[in-house]
């Protein structure tokens, strides 16, 4: 009985390590593709409100590390951080992430607290209200939920 030859033999016998990874990176490029194609959701809104949820964050710290309150605040095209310096409320200069920034489109944003209060503000508190921020263009809905000890999530 002959045995084939070490090179013929042993590459018919199945696939490669390379091989299988290539075949993951393309079946994932394609899923990827595939969730982005489905349904109508505005991707630039959720990109939006990841963006606001990571400087809500960032501005809760600020608040905590400066020793002084930071306000949110919104109109359909723009959003801006204020500090409360010298017994009023002043732009965040000396911050270039938490400068004013325009909305990509006219946005409507409303605020539910349980204390049925309509702004967000941070202080030097480690605990803060909860509330849940809500982004709407036309029919669109980003979500984002803070849990008021710092954790805020995208829906």
């Amino acid at each position: 009985m002959s045995r084939p030859a070490s090179g013929a033999g042993a590459r018919d016998a199945g696939f490669s390590l390379l091989e299988l990874l290539v075949a993951m990176v393309i079946a994932g490029v394609l899923v990827g593709v595939a969730a982005l194609s489905i349904g109508g959701f505005d991707r630039s809104l959720r990109f939006e409100a990841e963006r606001l949820a990571q400087l809500l964050a960032l501005a809760r710290e600020e608040a905590q590390v400066r020793g002084a309150p930071i306000r949110f605040d919104h109109d359909d095209e723009r959003y801006a951080f204020f500090i409360w310096r010298e017994r009023r409320w002043q732009p965040v200069s000396d911050d270039a992430d938490l400068r004013e920034r325009e909305w990509e489109q006219p946005t409507r944003v409303r605020i539910e607290r349980p204390d049925g209060r309509r702004e967000i503000e941070f202080g030097r508190d480690h605990v803060d209200a909860p509330f849940v921020l809500k982004l709407v263009r036309g029919d669109t809905v980003a979500t984002i939920v803070a849990n008021g000890l710092g954790a805020f999530e995208v829906r």
